[in-house]
């Protein structure tokens, strides 16, 4: 019972040492502000403390504080409870003059132990006019104008986008990190964007970093003045051309939300109306000059950035026609979707193919980095002790702006002879490049079955060659017989009409059967009367244009046809239109109309020649 007691004190104490261990103590404030501006610094504790000591602002007005709040939650995973509570102390200070400066840690006291808070850094620049744009922008005519035009009123030093590059003198192939920012001032209201033109980066290999898709506004002091910045767009760019390559304007619509007073009576002076207007703004060119790299050495293969190099076979030993793989790696920063295949000497007997290429890359703001693989297959097709010699990899480095060159060990293979090794003809003296010469000089023996005729014979005036003239003759004169005939036939219109009407009325009832599967009404019986009077039309050879109901009766009753066929064939087309048009004034099923329209159009194709 005793030590049961004493490994419970040790677990409680070592339990309240690591909750002291994880007291996190953090200042949070803005990294730019202008003088006179009023901020907030704030400080988080995750436990209860006491004694709260505050680092030196004396470049700051404390206007008020410390404001103190608590916070606490719990969670429950998996059938585990935990509880955690914040503890806030927020102070509001006012910058007293420009500079940069720097608040030392504070500090406060948790369970008898003193921690301390991170430092910050704060630059504060020269205060800026209040912009008269977005108050009242719209006083001087600005009430007229339209949405869809750019205004005026919105200074570029309000508001515009550049295209930030971390450097403008690179080599060719080194990486850039070009960067699309869009800047507001602090007091211009944006309310979204429209019609967006991407720069093209041509002369450059890009690669776009992923951002989000909802644009984040931070903090930014540029030419001493504070916007709000957001990131658009991030790509790596690769020169592959020597010279000075222009980067070309970007440009973008912003929404800017306005607000503008028409003083027309006294009660309008208390109530505001706004309107939203399209600001366009395009980006200055940007130019960056290429340099080619200086006194290339032989074997480079156009990496340029800074990388290392390995090599290493799947294995050691194997047998005559069994194939091995040589991987080699190259892994770095740079541009490493652009590094040609590095060359390797293989042995003069064996056998090798074209290297397989697979990357992992991963594009940052670090640039591109992450790794490039080559596999190198080879057969070996004799047996012995052979060696591949290491591998050279040159790359030039930007940071030194010198050529590196990175190399793998020596490889030793030992080829044992296979059970297929019998089959394969020694010719170790000729590279794989010689037999394919070969292949075009020599002439090999044929071995197949020839049949020789005996020199100046002739198959004209044979017995063979009168059989086949004859056969010609006849087989040409059925096919014009057969051909004139069908000519005549076609140039009878109503003839060739009433021959197709029965291939077209069933074509038109499939159409219909379709519908009737779906139970499709409206479609059914509307593909039903089509089919039946364009069968009237062709075989009546009445245009469909001119065709009705009493020249479709008379015309069949002249073809031959009884009266209660003609009379069955106007019921089903009333049936057809009632259901359509007078659903209520019909009772049939469309079944019955489909067998009906079937049934009549098979007796007109009997008695209808």
């Amino acid at each position: 019972m005793i030590r049961k007691v004493k490994l419970l004190i040790v677990f409680m104490i070592i339990g309240l040492m690591t909750m002291a261990d994880n007291v996190e103590f953090v200042m949070e404030g803005p990294d730019v502000i202008s003088v006179g501006e009023q901020f907030r610094l704030g400080f988080t504790l995750n436990d209860r403390g006491s004694d709260l000591q505050l680092p030196d602002l004396s470049n700051f007005d404390v206007l008020m504080g410390p404001s103190t709040s608590q916070s606490s939650s719990i969670q429950i995973i998996n059938g585990k409870t935990t509880q955690s509570q914040s503890f806030s102390y927020i102070f509001v200070l006012r910058a007293k003059k420009e500079g940069k400066f720097t608040i030392r840690p504070a500090s406060i006291k948790v369970g008898g132990k003193t921690y301390e808070s991170n430092s910050l850094n704060i630059e504060v620049v020269k205060g800026q006019p209040q912009q008269q744009q977005s108050q009242g922008g719209g006083q001087q005519g600005g009430a007229q104008q339209q949405d869809d035009t750019p205004t005026g009123n919105i200074s570029k030093d309000n508001l515009f986008v550049r295209v930030a590059v971390d450097k403008s003198n690179v080599s060719k192939g080194e990486q850039i990190l070009a960067t699309v920012k869009l800047y507001i001032s602090p007091n211009v209201p944006l309310n979204g964007f429209d019609d967006v033109k991407l720069p093209s980066y041509e002369g450059f290999w890009t690669k776009d970093i992923e951002v989000p898709t909802q644009v984040n506004f931070t903090r930014e002091v540029f030419n001493g003045r504070i916007y709000q910045v957001g990131i658009l767009k991030k790509t790596i760019l690769f020169p592959q051309q020597v010279g000075n390559i222009r980067i070309d304007p970007f440009e973008i619509s912003c929404l800017i939300r306005q607000r503008v007073r028409q003083q027309q009576s006294f009660f309008d002076d208390f109530f505001d109306n706004y309107r939203v207007v399209k600001a366009k703004v395009i980006s200055d060119p940007v130019t960056i000059n290429v340099k080619e790299l200086p006194g290339q050495p032989d074997g480079f293969t156009g990496a340029v950035g800074n990388f290392s190099f390995a090599g290493a076979l799947d294995k050691t030993e194997g047998k005559t026609n069994e194939a091995m793989t040589l991987k080699l790696t190259v892994s770095g920063n740079g541009n490493l979707n652009l590094i040609n295949p590095p060359k390797i000497e293989l042995p003069q007997d064996f056998e090798s193919y074209e290297p397989k290429t697979s990357d992992k890359t991963i594009a940052s703001e670090n640039g591109m980095s992450g790794s490039v693989s080559y596999e190198y297959l080879f057969i070996p097709r004799y047996a012995g002790n052979f060696t591949i010699p290491a591998v050279k990899f040159l790359f030039f480095n930007p940071n030194t702006r010198q050529f590196e060159t990175k190399s793998t060990e020596a490889f030793t293979i030992h080829v044992e002879k296979g059970k297929d090794d019998g089959k394969t003809s020694v010719v170790s003296s000729y590279s794989k490049e010689d037999v394919r010469m070969l292949g075009k000089d020599i002439r090999f023996i044929k071995q197949n079955k020839t049949v020789l005729k005996q020199k100046g014979s002739s198959f004209y005036g044979t017995f063979g060659f009168y059989i086949i003239y004859i056969l010609s003759i006849a087989g040409f004169t059925a096919f014009y017989v057969i051909n004139r005939k069908k000519i005549k036939e076609n140039e009878n219109i109503v003839l060739v009409k009433n021959k197709r009407a029965n291939k077209v009325a069933l074509k038109r009832l499939k159409d219909a059967s379709v519908f009737l599967k779906n139970n499709q009404q409206e479609q059914f019986y509307e593909a039903v009367i089509k089919a039946l009077w364009g069968y009237l039309s062709d075989k009546l050879s009445i245009p469909v244009a001119d065709l009705n109901r009493e020249k479709a009766a008379s015309a069949l009753l002249e073809k031959g046809i009884s009266q209660d066929v003609v009379s069955e064939l106007m019921k089903i087309i009333d049936d057809c239109e009632f259901a359509r048009y007078a659903p209520a004034a019909f009772s049939g099923t469309m079944n019955e109309i489909y067998d009906g329209a079937a049934k009549v159009m098979g007796i007109f194709e009997k008695l209808i020649k």
